[in-house]
């Protein structure tokens, strides 16, 4: 039988092997693991402080590229795409710096950007009331400009569709230029050609198309679904439009993803070369331009996921004259992002200027090599 003192004798065996314990935890054992935390910590230092070492490099190195890109874009560009006209469309979301970026790029590679249309979130928004007031502003349009829409398309792709009319015109290929034909005005008159594709006829001058288009422009701006700057009523042979570097907050991001491929099939259809340009951070699965290039839309636009670098926007001036010397569309940027490559291979050369109000100048007056 279990006594009183047997209970004594266990509580202080206990007590005493707790007291041991702590002695050689605190004596014995104390060097040893001390000694392997130190080296773990130090090691674990060791790590951090490489790292921050070739992150250092590497934001070095990169900034490195970012000068030497911005320095030598202009001489790459020079006249690449001499006579046209650039047309930018932003979705919401998207970069000013990927933008203006883009404005420069043109301007080195002898294009006119005519303006700026931006897109705005009521454009994407599918509540019934918003959609039937998109609706309505593009029947009256269209009615007014005569131009026949396809029922089976979505209410914003028929809104392209009569924007695209208005102020986008395909120039003529000259000998596999895409330069602008003669028989296209500098002011961005259409040829006889695009009348039926709801273009401006030759009959038409090219202040009342400009007086249509600035009027079409203004009806949807006035109801909130764009907004614009620069000269954007003035017809463009080109277009590049900016998707957002990352999902915007306010959970329009699907409605980019489906909007963007009917979008771009009116611009595209309409001009004579159409881009769509992203930045390398919101360029992955899931983003508008990975929902693009998974559709056969792409074969039509190509496509540029890091124009948040220079270089990236030197690659979309350079789609923009493989596109216009009849090449096909492509994926350019980051593998990582689902490009193809990450430029025009082999790169395109400049060509002549069509346009007829351009005297020939020793520099304007050589071929493009075959």
């Amino acid at each position: 039988m279990i006594d009183f003192r047997y209970h004594v004798v266990s509580i202080v065996a206990v007590f005493l092997a707790l007291a041991i314990g702590i002695v050689l935890g605190s004596t014995e054992l104390q060097g040893p693991a001390y000694n392997i935390l130190n080296q773990t910590t130090a090691k674990l230092q060791g790590d951090l402080d490489q790292a921050r070492t070739q992150l250092s490099g590497s934001q070095a190195q990169a900034s490195a590229d970012e000068a030497y890109a911005q320095a030598v874009e202009p001489a790459v560009l020079r006249d690449l795409l001499s006579g046209q006209r650039l047309l930018i469309v932003t979705e919401p979301g998207a970069q000013a710096s990927v933008v203006s970026g883009i404005s420069t790029a043109a301007t080195d590679a002898g294009a006119t950007v005519t303006g700026q249309i931006a897109l705005q979130p009521k454009f994407f928004d599918t509540s019934a009331t918003t959609r039937d007031s998109l609706n309505q502003t593009t029947l009256d349009l269209a009615q007014s400009a005569s131009i026949a829409l396809t029922s089976s398309e979505s209410i914003q792709q028929q809104a392209a569709q009569v924007i695209a009319s208005e102020i986008l015109v395909k120039s003529a290929a000259a000998g596999g230029t895409g330069q602008a034909s003669p028989s296209q005005s500098s002011s961005g008159q259409a040829s006889p050609s695009q009348a039926s594709s709801g273009q401006a006829s030759p009959s038409q001058s090219s202040s009342d198309q400009g007086t249509n288009a600035q009027t079409m422009l203004s009806a949807y701006a006035s109801s909130g679904f764009l907004n614009t700057s620069g000269q954007p009523a003035t017809p463009a042979t080109l277009v590049v439009v900016v998707t957002p570097q990352a999902a915007p907050a306010d959970g329009v991001a699907d409605q980019l993803d489906q909007v963007l491929v009917p979008l771009v099939t009116e611009l595209a259809a309409k001009s004579s070369a159409t881009v769509v340009a992203g930045s390398s951070g919101g360029s992955g699965s899931g983003s508008p331009i990975a929902v693009l290039r998974s559709n056969n839309v792409s074969n039509q636009v190509s496509t540029v996921d890091d124009a948040d670098f220079t270089s990236g926007q030197t690659v979309t001036m350079q789609a923009l004259a493989a596109l216009l010397e009849g090449g096909k569309a492509a994926s350019y940027g980051f593998t990582g992002n689902g490009a193809s490559s990450v430029a025009p291979s082999p790169a395109p050369t400049p060509a002549v200027s069509a346009s007829p109000s351009s005297s020939a100048t020793p520099s304007s007056s050589k071929k493009a090599k075959k």
